[in-house]
């Protein structure tokens, strides 16, 4: 009976998850919700290992509990091995080593563990229980978002859009185009040179970006002066040069879209890591339009994937703190009563 249960919740949370991402992808409701499904179906399932015969059941256990723990030692070594890498490759700072702290956290967790198990401290042992809790709950969320970041991803331009929308990043020299901007630069052409194919309607090129302290010419100008080397009509390009962030290139494109068409379509292109939290931005701005990514080094990946979810998890920071402090309490609490004891 409790298994039929959990199996209705996780189809009712399926139903819940289909219903908000018809009504718009750009939510990260769809990330939560897309990850209780899944958390209540693989609960549905081990509920009903006692029914099963002992060769299933230890199968199970064993991707239920082995599994897990070796994917994150695993992905411990990756994060500290990618981390060397983006040292090696983009220099040493501080956006540069998230992915080494990430696998350092993830050890220095698995050996406070251990020296629970060895030392059978309760006070220790409930500072540990209390950390793996939050940080369960901190990897709950960051999966959601991983999960359906790779799902948004995968969405394609349907028809014609007006606008494309090209979001800007920092300059090499301070007036050149870096690989990262190029790609973003390249999926915008590309989509401007399809619908010109299909459709003999070209949308208008918006790149977005302004000057930043260290640089001698607005981002937007240098994608501009890119696209134009690569053969795209003047005509077709619209500069937006006064953002600063990511926020503002959506409120300043749609300034530029709405006055030009106020029933426009468009589609805003970035880097494949930065898709989903864009879009969410999109939806908080008012943009009519979906994100689209471009391809990324993979070695980038992981850091900046990092640094995305830290932003969204900021974003969202009444709830996740309300919830991160309630989980401690709790600990604190329980971590006092078996001191006591």
């Amino acid at each position: 009976m409790v298994g039929m249960v959990a199996f209705a919740l996780a189809a009712l949370l399926f139903l819940a998850f289909c219903v908000s991402v018809r009504q718009d992808r750009r939510r990260f409701q769809n990330a939560v919700l897309l990850g209780l499904t899944f958390l209540s179906a693989f609960s549905a399932v081990f509920l009903q290992v006692a029914k099963l015969p002992v060769w299933a059941a230890v199968t199970v256990l064993v991707l239920a509990f082995a599994s897990p723990a070796l994917a994150f030692l695993g992905l411990g070594v990756y994060l500290v091995r990618n981390g060397l890498v983006m040292i090696r490759k983009e220099g040493f700072r501080p956006a540069n080593l998230l992915s080494m702290l990430a696998g350092l956290a993830i050890f220095s967790l698995i050996a406070l563990l251990v020296l629970v198990g060895v030392v059978g401290s309760p006070l220790l042992g409930g500072i540990a229980g209390t950390l793996t809790v939050v940080a369960g709950y901190v990897s709950f969320v960051f999966f959601c978002f991983l999960g359906y970041a790779f799902l948004y991803g995968r969405i394609k331009v349907r028809g014609d859009v007006d606008h494309v929308v090209m979001l800007g990043s920092g300059l090499v020299g301070g007036d050149r185009v870096p690989p990262l901007l190029a790609s973003r630069l390249r999926k915008g052409q590309q989509i401007y040179e399809a619908q010109l194919a299909r459709s003999g309607r070209p949308p208008v090129l918006l790149v977005s970006g302004g000057k930043g302290s260290d640089e001698k010419v607005a981002e937007a100008r240098a994608m501009a002066d890119w696209l134009i080397a690569q053969g795209v009509p003047e005509q077709h390009v619209v500069l937006e040069d006064r953002s600063t962030t990511t926020e503002e290139n959506m409120l300043f494109s749609r300034e530029i879209m709405t006055a030009h068409d106020p029933a426009y379509r468009c589609v805003v292109v970035t880097n494949n890591f930065h898709a989903f939290r864009a879009a969410m931005l999109a939806r908080k701005t008012g943009v009519n339009g979906q994100v689209l990514g471009s391809p990324t080094a993979k070695y980038y990946v992981p850091s900046a994937t990092i640094r995305e979810f830290v932003a969204v998890f900021w974003e969202h920071r009444v709830v996740n703190l309300a919830i991160c402090g309630l989980l401690t309490a709790l600990g604190a609490l329980g971590t006092l009563a078996a001191v006591l004891v």
